[in-house]
């Protein structure tokens, strides 16, 4: 009785500890992005000339102080309420996550999202022209990027975003649950022993009708 005890409580405390670590470290990620955004867009607004290009890297990195009222690299501008909108909606949608988080890899992808999606958040809301529609903060150009017709200008909040769908879509191609539990592939056993297909482990074999025929003495 006391093997099997320590046992279980062996395995009970890693879950209980990976319930609590888990969302923390998706908050974690989340304030690193949100500081780091808004840190260095109120540099920029106080220490750069809007529309002045500034070399860091020659042609290769430049700051580029522009105000964005689209969404992620100033796609769709002239639609900003519909983005606070939506970036709310996330906001809400990753915080009801979070009571099923046990994942690592989820945690950084949703960390990132988050504190992405409330760093350029923190711009429409608090930023000129004002309420909802205040205008994002753009300040990193890399000329040799072009998306459409103009070079890439953007900010640490979209970094964020962009490398958090990055991590969602290997997440997603790894087939690993947000809930941390092992991966199943098709008919192959998980960790714990369980079958993937659980609909079909609950209905006996032909065998195990037959074994059970003969114990009974049917015919």
């Amino acid at each position: 009785m006391n093997d099997a005890s320590e046992v279980t409580n062996d395995v009970a405390v890693p879950a209980s500890g990976r319930r609590r670590l888990v969302p923390l470290l998706l908050l974690a990620v989340a304030v690193v992005v949100y500081a780091a955004d808004q840190l260095t867009k109120n540099w920029v607004v106080s220490h750069l000339t809007e529309g002045e290009s500034v070399p860091v890297i020659g042609d290769f990195l430049q700051w580029h102080f522009v105000r964005n009222p689209g969404a992620a690299f100033s796609f769709a501008s002239g639609s900003t309420w519909i983005f606070t909108v939506l970036a709310a909606l996330v906001v809400v949608v990753i915080l009801w996550q979070i009571r099923r988080l046990r994942s690592i890899p989820w945690a950084l992808f949703l960390g990132m999202l988050l504190g992405g999606v409330l760093g350029n958040l923190t711009d429409r809301l608090t930023r000129p022209p004002g309420f909802p529609e205040g205008h994002v903060v753009d300040f990193i150009l890399t000329p040799w990027m072009w998306l459409g017709f103009n070079p890439a200008i953007y900010n640490v909040a979209d970094i964020g975003i962009v490398t958090g769908m990055g991590l969602f879509v290997i997440v997603s191609l790894l087939g690993l649950p947000i809930d941390g539990s092992p991966r199943i592939r098709g008919g192959e056993a998980a960790e714990d022993g369980s079958v993937g297909d659980e609909s079909a482990s609950d209905e006996p074999t032909a065998g195990e009708r037959a074994a059970e025929g003969e114990t009974d003495g049917t015919p």
